[in-house]
């Protein structure tokens, strides 16, 4: 038969079987976009310190725009680094403990730029299993060997480095995103100082929270300014704003400016983001017991929700999460929530590594007693029927 005479396929027709599989599946993602102001209680966000909204943050941006424009106009080795982006970058440093900083678009392209950079042909990198897709996506572009070793094991660490002679590269959360736990980051170096390996860890959701006046988990474990240690951060958590920082020796940062393509080939972040960035840091501060706020009412909320039946896991910092019977019914959950005028989390795969579905609320500093009451009845009434024996 000519070629001209078959019917060609039609361009991503693939598109719909993976749709319809998802939506049979529970797991199809919409997006919503939200009003600038809402009657809802917003335990979905990150917004850990509750600075999103400050005066001081809101104006500091606003000032940012008006002196520096817009945006960047170009990425951070053209035209797109200001006295701004410099002075953040000190301030992070400083605040966090640590000798140099870089700060890129996002915390996304942070943890691109510090994998990929810092581990080329003929290091293995160990990876916990329970690592953010970001750090996961920097593994995979990066020219080292990944190994994949159990959540939160230094042991297993040790046994995956000493199968290794060359360099190596451990990369780990500080706190993981699914059930607000932990790594045991001090046993974690120890380990990775026996065989001269670097530690690299992603502190996006312990900067604010966790340290002295929420100065990271880092800083918490003692590992602050060490020369075998780097941390990248997010701007976007507990700061209020967006963008991300890699922190570490001045050694290495020089090296991520020479060598980070997430850094050299991207649009500097923009002035209003760096200065609402800066002005959050200065009202943490001033205000440290923020901090510990934060990890009061996720103790909280985690007491009343196990109280009540549910299964939680114990937070760490700020991440609390609930355990829901499948996909489908964790998203009634949030729904049905929702409905009530509460706004929470829905964690399904491919985002939970374990496969177990969850709703994952955020406890943030500003929550009031009486907001705290008023998410565990709404939880509670609108469980679906067996999340208490999940």
């Amino acid at each position: 038969m000519p070629r001209d005479a078959i019917t060609p396929p039609t361009p991503f027709d693939w598109i719909d079987g993976q749709a319809d599989r998802r939506r049979s599946a529970g797991l199809e993602r919409v997006l919503r976009p939200r009003p600038p102001r809402s009657d809802l209680l917003d335990l979905a966000g990150n917004d850990y310190l509750g600075l999103t909204r400050h005066p001081a943050v809101v104006d500091a941006a606003a000032d940012a725009a008006r002196v520096w424009g817009g945006g960047a106009t170009g990425s951070r080795l053209v035209t797109g680094s200001t006295e701004l982006h410099a002075e953040l970058e000190a301030e992070l440093a400083e605040f966090c403990g640590f000798e140099s900083a870089l700060v890129l678009s996002s915390g996304y392209a942070a943890n691109l730029a510090a994998v990929t950079a810092l581990a080329p042909h003929g290091t293995l990198i160990v990876s916990d299993a329970g690592n953010h897709a970001s750090l996961i996506d920097g593994c995979r572009l990066a020219r080292g060997t990944t190994s994949v070793v159990p959540h939160a094991t230094p042991e297993a660490v040790r046994k995956a480095l000493a199968t290794h002679t060359g360099a190596g590269l451990v990369v780990t959360d500080s706190v993981f995103s699914v059930d607000g736990d932990a790594a045991p980051l001090a046993e974690t170096a120890g380990v990775c100082r026996e065989f001269g390996a670097g530690l690299l860890l992603d502190d996006a959701h312990g900067l604010g929270v966790l340290g002295t006046g929420g100065r990271g988990a880092a800083q918490a474990a003692g590992l602050a300014g060490a020369p075998d240690v780097v941390a990248t951060v997010t701007l976007s958590k507990s700061l209020g704003s967006q963008g991300g920082a890699v922190l570490g020796p001045a050694r290495v940062i020089a090296h991520l400016l020479n060598t980070a393509r997430t850094f050299i080939f991207d649009t500097g972040l923009a002035p209003a983001a760096a200065g609402a960035a800066r002005a959050a840091l200065g009202v943490l501060r001033a205000e440290p017991a923020r901090a510990e706020r934060a990890r009061q009412v996720a103790h909280t909320l985690y007491t009343r929700l196990t109280g009540a039946g549910f299964d939680s896991a114990r937070p760490d910092a700020a991440v609390v999460s609930v355990r829901a019977p499948s996909p489908a019914a964790a998203v009634r959950w949030a729904a049905d929530c929702r409905a009530m005028g509460l706004l929470v989390g829905c964690f399904r795969p491919p985002s939970v590594p374990d496969g177990i579905s969850r709703l994952r609320l955020t406890a943030r500093a500003d929550l009031t007693d009486e907001a705290i009451d008023r998410v565990l009845t709404v939880v509670t009434e609108t469980a679906p029927e067996g999340a208490r024996d999940v």
